[in-house]
């Protein structure tokens, strides 16, 4: 994955939230008739400017795509006619730049909405949560947990897919929850298991949870033969075509998927020397494994993917789709369980009970948002609608100078009858300011950690 791809990856990501957000404040300001000067994405010199609309509103693209913002008419910032005080920001009732505040994260939580609901109404192939048999001592292994069970219900709650089982455990692993399962047997016998994660520590919650319970996704025996490539990714630039069948990595034998997969993650960034065998020919490729960081570890990754027989296909994959009600009801509440799992996880933070170590800054995100379009668009529009999300819940923390801010400052005036004194909005403006920056400082130090520790 080259840098260029990362990086525009990453710059479509925040151009597309950054829109997002600052339009919920532009359709806020324009209902409740405040003037709006302009609409800015990113910050620093104008790259580009239009005017448009009744009010000639400034529509700007900044140099520093890191943000932006949208400027209203206020009569703390600059002079204003006498016939346009009635639409200046400062002159609305304290309930209307509630609104107009907190539009910007609620416009980020109704996009996140509409991309899953729309990947709902989609459908796409996820993996069927079917176990493969726990390692010995873990808390799976204790439930009584076996090879090839297909987990049914969790808590009385239908468990479809993979990644639906994957968000029940960490949510009860972070609220310490004895969690009741389901599961139908390789032979069709209906059994109940409690998989206690009362005693697991928070500090392991998000750091490969699933493995350390001993709930692993069962995968089937596969030839080593490729049954698609990632666009973009080593395989293809190596030359590697679906239908290769792989006999030997790095002059070991290869007589498997798995094989397969333990030469690629062994060779980060190093030249893996494949033979393999296509249409009756063997030929010899050199590929070069992508390093990338996985749960603390520095492994290499071709993108590929294995050829799944069609009996095997139907065993271990199903296509979720629902209609368009129940879509809107799936997204919403998924929406909403990964903002207080967000709330959740940040208290534990601030507590202790779990490391700052998951902080992730933008060079992590920038990864993501790579390694994601390189996916396919299914994966990059869930990676935009998880960022929205988490714009979302950063924008609504009580800190001076982000939207959370400004709207506690919006419940006191509301509680007391009068506006916060300048005063008080100089200093909440300064911790603001330490408390950004201190975040900052976190984020960009676990940033150069994963990138130089693995």
């Amino acid at each position: 994955m080259s840098f260029l791809h990362t990086a525009l990856s990453f710059v479509v990501a925040l151009g597309v939230l950054i829109v997002v957000h600052e339009y919920g404040h532009f359709v806020a300001a324009r209902l409740c008739n405040v003037k709006v000067l302009r609409f800015s994405v990113g910050f620093g010199r104008p790259l580009l400017t239009r005017r448009a609309g009744a009010d000639g509103t400034e529509w700007t693209i900044a140099a520093i795509p890191f943000g932006g913002y949208v400027k209203m008419l206020d009569e703390r910032e600059a002079p204003v006619p006498a016939g346009e005080r009635h639409r200046a920001f400062n002159r609305q009732s304290v309930w209307r730049r509630f609104a107009i505040v907190s539009a910007g994260p609620v416009f980020n939580f109704l996009f996140a909405i509409a991309v899953y609901a729309g990947l709902y109404m989609h459908g796409m192939p996820e993996a069927r949560p079917v176990l493969a048999q726990p390692a010995a001592g873990t808390l799976a292994q204790a439930a009584g947990f076996e090879a090839g069970d297909r987990v049914r219900l969790i808590e009385g709650e239908p468990i479809a897919t993979w990644q639906e089982l994957r968000w029940r455990v960490l949510q009860g692993a972070l609220q310490k929850e004895a969690l009741r399962f389901e599961v139908a047997g390789a032979r069709g016998d209906i059994s109940l298991h409690v998989l206690d994660l009362r005693d697991f520590p928070s500090e392991d919650v998000e750091s490969d949870t699933l493995e350390r319970i001993g709930l692993r996704l069962y995968r089937p025996p596969l030839e080593a033969v490729i049954g698609r490539v990632v666009a973009g990714g080593a395989a293809e630039r190596a030359g590697l075509l679906p239908g290769d069948r792989v006999i030997e990595a790095g002059g070991a034998r290869v007589r498997d998927w798995e094989g397969l997969v333990k030469a690629v993650r062994a060779s980060p960034d190093a030249v893996l020397k494949l033979s393999i065998e296509r249409a009756g020919a063997r030929l010899r490729v050199d590929v070069l494994p992508e390093a990338i960081l996985e749960n603390g570890a520095r492994i290499g990754r071709i993108g590929a993917a294995p050829r799944i027989p069609a009996a095997e296909s139907e065993r271990i994959v199903v296509r979720v789709r629902y209609g368009p009600l129940d879509s809107l009801a799936k997204a919403a509440g998924k929406t909403w369980d990964i903002s207080v799992f967000s709330l959740k996880m940040l208290g534990k933070m601030l507590v202790g009970e779990v490391s700052w170590k998951h902080l992730s800054g933008p060079v992590t995100i920038a990864d993501y948002a790579g390694q994601s379009a390189q996916l396919g668009w299914l994966a990059y529009a869930t990676f935009l609608a998880l960022i929205s999300i988490s714009l979302g819940v950063l924008n609504l923390l009580p800190i001076p100078l982000l939207d959370g801010g400004h709207l506690m400052y919006y419940l006191v005036e509301i509680i007391k009858g009068s506006p916060v004194s300048e005063r008080a909005m100089e200093l909440g403006q300064r911790v603001g300011l330490a408390l950004l920056l201190v975040i900052m400082a976190f984020a960009f130090y676990n940033d150069l950690s994963r990138l130089f520790s693995g």
